[in-house]
């Protein structure tokens, strides 16, 4: 009997017993809390996510479908069990330029389950398992030229029942959109479909009925897959995954991702715990990615960013203008100044002695630009730079020349294979420059900042700039702000354009020192400070001094209290100093206990700078606080605070 016959009756014997029964596999953190389980029933594959707890086992996700269609062949049902390896027990330590710590270790067991479909093709399911988590992808292992094509997936997440989401809407393709920037909403009953028809943004959050929280996001895009979202209609609580819509970026690009084998999608990430501490903290978007591609990165330097484009937008062709915003950023300590859309009017000269200009005042340069390319007709300036690679590189070249620091490029448009593609060789080619590079009008962060350290942050939010576009922005910003570090800022670095004093189009109807408090609660390796010189140089000596201080490299990030669309108090420590800060985003006033626990048995003393009786003034006063010992605070119906601690 050949052996081609001998493995084809033992594949039919395994098909067989496949389909009248059920396999289970168990798959567990290093801690045992956090499980999933994965199970072959009728041929189908499917799997739910525990989370173990005191009272006992909570299922944060329930039985939810598995499978991934090529254009070649179907990888959904029938499918036979062929073998499993692990777990492998996966421990990293890395370093980060920016995040919500530079030191992080990672932790975390691996296994591999092997499956074959009807035709015998192999498919690989990835399960990882970590202390605030778990993660999956599907491999195909085979090598092969060919160049096959994903047609969808039957990835899907079951949120039990009574659960209540904050969620965002996702764009339907348009000018300026997809790029992140609806508002989330609160409060929505599990099960809601989205207003818009293009469905749901990652990532989304639940609360469940027994206080236990749950995320579902998606993480490593290394260019062979396109990014995606959860569909506009949820049947049966089970959120499923979805492709681009064809008319993202002015119908550019192919919607389905293609590529050769071996490949593997991105993972899908679910982080879940009984605090919303263990997602606010997580690092296992960044812990899924690849380790740094780049041999040198002493030339990284994250900081904080004057910018004139906020509250002037003409002024990036305005060269005094623009010298005056260098002269902001060197006289608050501030390390880059930022210069926007269409600086290329002023002409090569005027760059060239602004260029010199922030090299007297130890403040760098960073320039804007479009991302088009055909993928966008957005008119602003300097476009078509930044698309083509022999361009690009030119560009990047002559900006090494000049002396400029980093660039930030705007509006994709599109969640694409080719477009995540470019993102790629945009910080690849900048790395080779030792450019640092923002993306705007992008996708979300997926832990690109891990693998290229350049990357200082992205937009991906519906940001301060709404203060000039859109007159229910203020109204929605002080509870929308207080979602923000439980989403979408827990993915990835966040620039939302924050700190914002003066009255744009539509006034602020968040206090100063609410402002004042997102130069910590809000995490962005570059932290543009949006508003006017003026604004900043009338503040009173403690705030001013709260931002000349402030640092974007955190040692440490810490979730002190809150819940999203109410409140929240985030702590970050630089060194030895520790800053807290929080905001209120209801018309309540709010005194809250501060468990300082993370002080550990030393004395601290510092600045509280809170809200003052007369609009838009503030309150400082110095403060001690002694082992053990946790701290009340008050915080103003649409107000904030800070706090700035060093051992006594």
């Amino acid at each position: 009997m050949s052996k081609n016959i001998i493995f084809f009756l033992f594949f039919i014997f395994l098909y067989l017993g496949c389909m009248s029964g059920t396999s289970n596999w168990l798959i567990t953190s290093p801690d045992k809390i956090h499980q999933m389980s994965v199970f072959l029933q009728d041929g189908r594959l499917y799997y739910d996510v525990i989370l173990k707890t005191a009272s006992g086992k909570v299922r944060v996700v329930e039985k939810s479908p598995l499978g991934i269609q090529r254009d070649d062949q179907s990888f959904v049902e029938p499918l036979v069990f062929m073998g499993k390896t692990g777990p492998d027990v996966i421990e990293e330590k890395y370093s980060l330029s920016h995040g919500k710590k530079t030191e992080c270790a990672a932790s975390s067991f691996q296994t591999t389950l092997l499956f074959a479909n009807q035709a015998g093709t192999r498919f690989e399911f990835i399960v990882r398992a970590f202390n605030d988590g778990i993660a999956f992808r599907y491999r195909f292992p085979d090598e092969d030229s060919t160049l096959y094509t994903i047609t969808g997936e039957e990835t899907g997440f079951k949120i039990p029942a009574g659960a209540v989401g904050f969620m965002q809407p996702h764009d339907n393709p348009s000018m300026w959109t997809p790029a992140y920037e609806t508002f989330y909403q609160k409060d929505i009953p599990v099960g809601t479909a989205s207003s818009i028809e293009a469905g749901w943004s990652f990532p989304v959050l639940f609360e469940l009925e027994n206080s236990c929280w749950v995320l579902m996001t998606e993480a490593l895009m290394d260019g062979g897959y396109c990014g995606t979202r959860l569909e506009q209609q949820v049947n049966d609580n089970i959120y499923k995954i979805r492709f681009p819509d064809k008319g993202e970026g002015e119908s550019v690009g192919k919607v389905e991702p293609t590529f050769t084998l071996p490949w593997a999608t991105p993972w899908r990430v679910v982080l879940f715990g009984e605090s919303p501490a263990s997602i606010v903290e997580s690092t296992a978007i960044t812990d899924l990615n690849p380790d740094c591609a780049l041999e040198d990165v002493s030339w990284i330097k994250p900081g904080r960013v004057s910018w004139s484009w906020w509250s002037e937008q003409d002024s990036p062709k305005n060269f005094k203008r623009l010298k005056d915003f260098i002269d902001l950023a060197a006289d608050m300590g501030w390390e880059y100044s930022l210069i926007d859309a269409n600086w290329d009017e002023m002409g090569e000269s005027k760059l060239r002695q602004l260029a010199d200009y922030g090299k007297q005042k130890n403040v760098g340069i960073l320039l804007w630009y479009n991302s088009g390319g055909a993928h966008n007709i957005v008119t602003e300036k300097p476009r078509d730079r930044m698309h083509e690679r022999g361009i690009r590189r030119r560009e990047f070249k002559y900006l090494q020349k000049l002396g400029i620091s980093g660039v930030k490029v705007d509006f994709f448009q599109s969640d694409k294979q080719d477009r995540i593609q470019q993102y790629i060789d945009i910080l690849r080619d900048a790395a080779d420059y030792h450019l640092l590079v923002n993306f705007h009008g992008c996708t979300l962060p997926r832990g690109w900042s891990r693998t290229y350290p350049n990357l200082m942050s992205m937009e991906a939010v519906r940001g301060a700039e709404c203060y000039i576009f859109d007159g229910s922005y203020p109204e929605t910003a002080p509870w929308y702000n207080t979602i923000l570090p439980f989403t979408r800022n827990v993915v990835g670095p966040m620039d939302y354009t924050p700190v914002t004093f003066s009255n744009n189009r539509y006034p602020h109807l968040t206090s100063s020192a609410h402002e004042l408090a997102l130069s910590v609660v809000f995490q962005s390796g570059w932290l543009h400070m949006a508003d006017r010189v003026e604004a900043y140089q009338a503040l009173p000596e403690e705030p001013k001094q709260f931002l000349k201080d402030v640092p974007v490299v955190w040692n440490e990030t810490r979730f002190i209290d809150g819940y999203p669309g109410k409140f929240v108090v985030i702590a970050r420590r630089f060194s030895s100093i520790w800053y807290i800060a929080g905001i209120n985003g209801e018309m309540a006033e709010k005194e809250l206990e501060l468990n300082l626990s993370l002080l550990g048995n030393a004395e601290f003393s510092g600045v509280y700078i809170t809200d003052g009786q007369e609009k838009n003034s503030f309150i400082s006063q110095k403060i001690v606080v002694l082992p053990g010992e946790n701290k009340t605070v008050k915080i103003k119906p649409l107000g904030g605070f800070v706090i700035r601690l060093t051992k006594s």
